[in-house]
């Protein structure tokens, strides 16, 4: 696979990295140089010159000397990360599964849903006994009103069969939540896998429909009979794939807005009855939702007069088997992963049951688990650090506004508003997540997951109708991520990722500002990316630019898009421009707003002193360049790369 760093301009590499062809031999080292100023040596290459591949220059040498482990997809210097806090976890869940706590409180949950899933023999005891209550009703289906109501309870216990719904913020009234339908109900990753004409795509459809059989067969059915049902898993699957949008037509939030009310959706799907799916999901009468893709709604509306309940039986018994396999025996867990792991990522090997358990809890129960790590591993000051780093960049980009020449006073204006309006969040929640109301035992680990389930479904539901809670966090406080939520008008970033190689307060300050500065520096860029740029500052989507600025934006944005399309992944498969977009216009923009208030930090000080052979100005590079250093499988890098916003080389 053809390297694919490609996260800053190569201009913008060679300014700051210009004077280190003339010291890939003999170094200097300052006399006063830190023994660890935040960059390691051993990461270099210094057989290649940095203007030629400044990835393999600045991280060759860790390229080299961390392959990828068995049981990863990819590796890169954040994964690292990622395993030393899966680590700190997992000391937080055994010491909470061994520990005698009261019960209903965050840490008998977290021990108990921790135990149960260790509990790999009462687990393969129990084998498919506990889907069988979910199982019997979809057989006990006899009609087309029954098959409504079982896709409705399903969507409660937290299965999207058929299609996704959930809350969301009104896009055009962001101060109310209302409920959100979206295109779903797919096996595989994304519309274009089942549509695609290609030979691999071709083959990995006939691989899917193989594992799908198998699944069948694991859960009792015949050999005939499973090859069967997963061909008409294949065909509604299908169906509903062709009528989707693809992932980029996803990104444009004019396009997935559609507020209907009740009677608009009874016109658009007149075989789908919505007062039947709100009363059972426990929203009677629901005034009004937003449809995110009436095409879908309305081929759904189409299949569901068109396909047999038999075939539907199926389809529902696939997804129940599909969205509880983790938590079933090894059997199915084995061959979940040898489709989405081996087949679609190229994964070697299934991660040990503590990493997949400690995982989970994370995922079901995040913040019960958080509220701990912070207590142990965020102390007060991390977030005063991290907050004036935050507040740095903001004052970089506000400098920086009023002098882009290609945007008008009246839209430089507004843009600064939307900045001064950002609402920062460091760490973790001031308010935690109350799970007072979910039972979690160690009895069974699949049950702990439903429960778990229906709880965070019955969580999102229960936020229609009521004022936006802005002191939500859409990830868990030991993730290593970070996010700009466009509706918030936020930037988040969790205590995971404030801590080396991101971020080190005995670090250099270039290196700093180089790691966390320029993930800082991206998400304030999402906020004025082509899908942010259309939100304004209290989150509703509305055009705050004059003509002529929109049409100067999305000039420079088409650039940004085209370049990207020539990169190339692999012999005839490019990045997609459009998709990565954001991610595009992100890197490159917050690493421009970090330089900038480096530089600002400078102003008025002593320059610093060049360490082992770097200027400041190398070492931010650097910093950047640590950040972001990884090795992938070529089966990942397909997978990102069809499916994933994101840029390659990410974790």
């Amino acid at each position: 696979m053809k390297n694919s760093f490609l996260r800053f301009s190569i201009l913008a590499m060679c300014l700051g990295l210009a004077g280190l062809g003339t010291i890939l031999g003999a170094r200097s080292h300052a006399a006063d140089a830190p023994a660890n100023w935040g960059f390691a040596e051993g990461n270099l290459d210094r057989t290649c010159k940095p203007c030629d591949d400044f990835n393999k220059f600045a991280m060759g040498g860790w390229m080299k000397n961390n392959p990828i482990p068995a049981d990863h997809p990819s590796w890169s210097t954040s994964a690292e990360l990622a395993e030393k806090n899966l680590a700190s976890l997992r000391q937080i869940a055994e010491a909470s599964a061994a520990a005698k706590s009261a019960a209903g409180s965050n840490e008998q949950k977290v021990g108990d849903f921790y135990a149960s899933c260790m509990d790999s023999a009462a687990i393969e005891s129990a084998g498919t006994k506990p889907l069988a209550e979910t199982v019997a009703a979809i057989d006990a289906m006899n009609d087309r009103q029954a098959l409504l109501t079982e896709v409705a309870r399903l969507h409660k216990q937290g299965i999207q069969a058929v299609f996704d719904f959930s809350s969301t913020q009104d896009f055009v009234d962001s101060t109310k939540v209302i409920g959100d339908a979206d295109q779903g109900g797919l096996g595989m990753p994304d519309r274009d896998y089942y549509t695609r004409d290609d030979d691999r795509s071709k083959q990995l459809r006939t691989d899917y429909v193989a594992h799908v059989a198998k699944m069948f067969q694991l859960a009792g059915d015949s050999a005939e009979k499973s090859a069967a049902e997963a061909q008409t898993v294949m065909n509604i699957e299908t169906s509903l794939a062709k009528a989707s949008m693809t992932n980029v037509q996803l990104r444009d939030p004019q396009a997935v807005y559609h507020k209907l009310s009740l009677a608009q959706l009874k016109q658009l799907t007149p075989d789908w009855s919505w007062d039947s799916f709100f009363a059972t999901v426990g929203l009677p009468g629901l005034p009004e939702s937003n449809i995110g893709q009436p095409d879908f709604f309305k081929e759904m509306d189409r299949q569901v007069a068109a396909t047999s309940l038999a075939d539907w039986k199926t389809y529902l018994r696939w997804h129940v088997i599909h969205a509880d396999a983790p938590a079933l025996s090894d059997a199915f867990v084995q061959e979940n992963f040898n489709f989405y792991g081996k087949r679609l990522s190229g994964t070697a090997e299934l991660q040990p049951r503590w990493k997949r358990c400690v995982q989970s809890v994370n995922r079901n129960i995040g913040e019960a688990l958080g509220q701990v790590y912070v207590e142990k591993y965020f102390p007060p000051d991390a977030k005063a650090h991290a907050l004036e780093m935050v507040k740095n960049l903001i004052s970089a980009l506000r400098s920086d506004i009023p002098t882009l020449s290609w945007m008008s006073a009246e839209t430089k204006k507004a843009a600064i508003d939307k900045l001064e309006a950002f609402n920062i969040k460091i760490g973790y929640p001031d308010k935690w997540r109350d799970y007072s109301k979910l039972s979690i035992s160690r009895t069974s680990y699949l049950a702990n997951t439903q429960r778990a389930a229906t709880f965070e479904n019955a969580r999102e539901l229960g936020k229609i109708g009521k004022p936006v809670d802005h002191n939500e966090w859409g990830m868990t406080p030991p993730t290593v991520n970070a996010y700009y939520n466009p509706t918030m008008n936020e930037i988040v970033f969790p205590a995971g990722i404030l801590q080396p190689p991101f971020y080190d307060p005995k670090a250099d300050d270039a290196i700093n500002y180089g790691g966390m500065g320029a993930v800082i520096g991206h998400e304030i860029s999402h906020g004025f990316d082509d899908e942010g740029s259309q939100f304004d500052p209290k989150g509703n989507l509305r055009n705050w630019w004059t003509a002529d600025d929109r049409k100067n934006f999305d000039e420079r944005a088409t650039c940004v898009e085209k370049q990207f399309d020539t990169y190339e992944v692999e012999p005839g498969l490019h990045q997609n421009g459009k998709l990565v977009l954001g991610e595009s216009i992100g890197d490159l923009g917050g690493l421009a707003i970090s330089y900038a208030a480096y530089e600002k930090s400078l102003e008025g000080k002593p320059r610093p002193k060049d360490l082992d052979g770097f200027t400041p100005e190398q070492r931010f590079f650097l910093g950047w360049a640590q950040v972001w250093g990884a090795n992938q499988r070529p089966e990942a890098a397909r997978l990102q790369a069809n499916t994933n916003p994101c840029l390659l080389y990410t974790s």
